[in-house]
């Protein structure tokens, strides 16, 4: 199997890898990772989902029990290719599990209707205190296909969501609104009757702060040529009420031949801020020193 892109500088040092007591069998199709104050669980018999991510006792992912509205999941894109309902095998269903020393894999089925297969694996990197997700989407199918991989976490609609973008750069313009502070853009989580969605060209990295937690998402940084068609690499979805905000980040639309994959990763990043619901200095200088580390 030949893997067409393995993302520069984008796999992190985890020079300090991951022992067999940062990642545990929890029971029920569970697996408990940990570094720090921090643990993330994840669901490898629904859908390979991240479930929780905590800072201690403190969660910051949603935890609705409704379909589609809670943890962390990972689609193809662009979504014009399945439209809706997610895709299963990805979405769904139970993934095969491989557990060492130093990651959790996690692989599905292959997509009767996509032709692809998806292999998530989980690891601790404890020079910075983070989580490193690696996705990675396998062409089975015995034709070329074009796919870009698409990371998907829900937290509760509340809290501030920003990232390096300029307003010109947010599309449809005025959706939801967005302010221009600090060198960035600004998200105060509100509540409508009707669901929103923006794209929007950034600097390869989202944040959300809320309840004195900050977590950052680091990715690949995109031009606006590399995302899949109608996609982006960052998307904020909003549903209707005070229900949950989707955080969607999106790798480069590419080529795959048949037995061909691609990989795209994710850092997770998440600390306490002592700071107040809106945008500041501060908030955007913690998230320039996590990213460094």
């Amino acid at each position: 199997m030949k893997t067409v892109l393995l993302l520069a500088g984008m796999i992190w040092g985890l020079a300090s890898t991951a022992m067999a007591k940062d990642i545990k069998d929890v029971g029920e199709s569970k697996y408990e990772l940990s570094v720090g104050d921090l643990t993330m669980v994840v669901d490898a018999a629904h859908g390979g989902k991240v479930l929780s991510f905590k800072h201690k006792d403190a969660e910051v992912i949603s935890q609705s029990r409704w379909p589609e509205s809670f943890g962390s999941t990972f689609w193809t894109s662009p979504q014009k290719e399945w439209n809706w309902p997610p895709v299963p095998e990805y979405d769904k269903n139970a993934y095969v599990v491989e557990l060492d020393d130093a990651k959790l894999t996690l692989t599905s089925e292959v997509s009767e209707k996509m032709k692809f297969r998806i292999r998530k694996e989980f690891a601790v990197s404890h020079a910075d205190n983070s989580f490193v997700v690696t996705y990675s989407i396998i062409n089975e199918d015995d034709k070329e296909r074009t796919v870009a991989p698409w990371e998907i976490t829900r937290v509760p609609n509340d809290g501030l969501i920003f990232f390096d973008a300029k307003m010109e750069d947010i599309t449809p313009a005025g959706l939801m609104p967005f302010q221009p502070n600090f060198g960035i853009v600004w998200y105060s989580a509100d509540a409508t009757q009707e669901n929103r969605k923006i794209n929007a060209d950034g600097k390869g990295w989202l944040a959300h702060f809320a309840n004195g937690l900050l977590m950052v998402k680091q990715f690949q940084d995109l031009d606006k040529s590399q995302p899949a068609p109608g996609e982006s690499e960052i998307q904020v979805y909003v549903n209707r009420g005070k229900s949950f905000i989707e955080l969607e980040s999106q790798g480069a639309y590419q080529k795959l031949q048949p037995g061909e994959k691609l990989t795209w990763s994710v850092k997770w990043l998440l600390t306490t801020v002592d700071a107040t619901l809106e945008p500041s200095e501060k908030l955007l200088q913690e998230v320039r020193k996590t990213l460094k580390k």
